[in-house]
């Protein structure tokens, strides 16, 4: 917040607030959503060893939470709640994943009892985030004078996205919702040998594993989902069965199209791939 206050100044910014808070503290929700509008929900605990760990505590924040985050939003009388998923919350082998999957379930189901408020709920789902905290980055950037970048699986893929690609999907959506819909972006995968390859060259790689609750590959829109799935242009749109917000015809009116049955978004049978040179590029715009 001390940045932020440098940055965007409450006397340049009369709109912005600087709120100390969390999202396990409704009485504080309330006060910080007084007069609000727009909610974009990012809080969450997300290191998958630290949420294995301390699962307790994971689901506080990132269950409990988003639960205080709707019932907040619909008291206050906010128009718009997107909440910020993750991949991991596909088909979730991890308790992060289990606890994304859990919150995505809550705020799209959240549009059937926000009554007379009218308050629209909805959910984006992305991939890895370049560079945010915990990703493998800088990581790799600081085992980069060791000589040595341990990877877990040398045919790992994931999803990735930079902060402004996201930032300016997720500013789409709010455009776009209607209530009830997970948003997945068309976003590049990248293979986790070819970023080692973009961010230390000369360094030796060392397989160590995949660890506990970590996936060979990510997915988006599962298999499961193809027959709630709309595809468009740059994105997909997973319909709520329990919400009336997105249904099929308001869907196809919008240029979505059916995806067929069997469809499946994963990192590993993606269409778009980010070549060691591109990596590279994305790196030293980050470094």
């Amino acid at each position: 917040q001390f940045d932020m206050r440098q940055r965007f100044s409450e006397e340049h910014y009369p709109s912005l607030r600087y709120f100390i808070g969390d999202v396990r503290d409704r009485d504080r929700l309330y006060r910080a959503m007084d007069g609000v509008d727009i909610v974009i929900h990012a809080a969450a605990l997300k290191q998958v060893p630290t949420a294995e760990y301390n699962p307790i505590e994971v689901i506080r924040t990132n269950v409990l939470g988003g639960a205080n985050i709707i019932d907040a939003a619909i008291d206050r009388n906010v128009q718009k709640v997107i909440a910020l998923s993750t991949d991991k919350a596909a088909n979730p082998i991890n308790l992060y994943g289990a606890t994304k999957l859990c919150s995505d379930k809550l705020f799209v189901s959240a549009n059937g009892y926000s009554g007379h408020h009218g308050t629209k709920f909805s959910v984006v789902r992305y991939g890895n985030v370049m560079g945010s905290r915990g990703s493998v980055i800088p990581f790799f950037l600081q085992m980069r004078a060791s000589g040595v970048l341990p990877i877990t699986h040398p045919k790992m893929t994931r999803f990735w996205i930079t902060l402004e690609q996201a930032v300016e999907f997720v500013l789409k959506c709010l455009t776009r919702m209607h209530g009830g819909e997970i948003f997945v972006p068309k976003i590049p995968s990248m293979n986790i040998v070819d970023l080692a390859k973009a961010i230390a060259p000369g360094c030796r790689i060392d397989v160590i594993g995949i660890r506990p609750g970590e996936k060979l590959h990510e997915t988006m829109v599962p298999e499961d989902d193809a027959h709630n799935t709309f595809e468009y242009d740059d994105h997909f749109v997973i319909r709520s069965l329990s919400s009336e917000g997105s249904p099929n015809g308001l869907l196809n009116r919008n240029g979505g199209r059916p995806c067929p049955e069997g469809f499946r978004y994963s990192s590993d049978n993606n269409t778009q791939w980010l070549t060691v040179r591109e990596l590279q590029t994305l790196v030293n715009c980050h470094d």
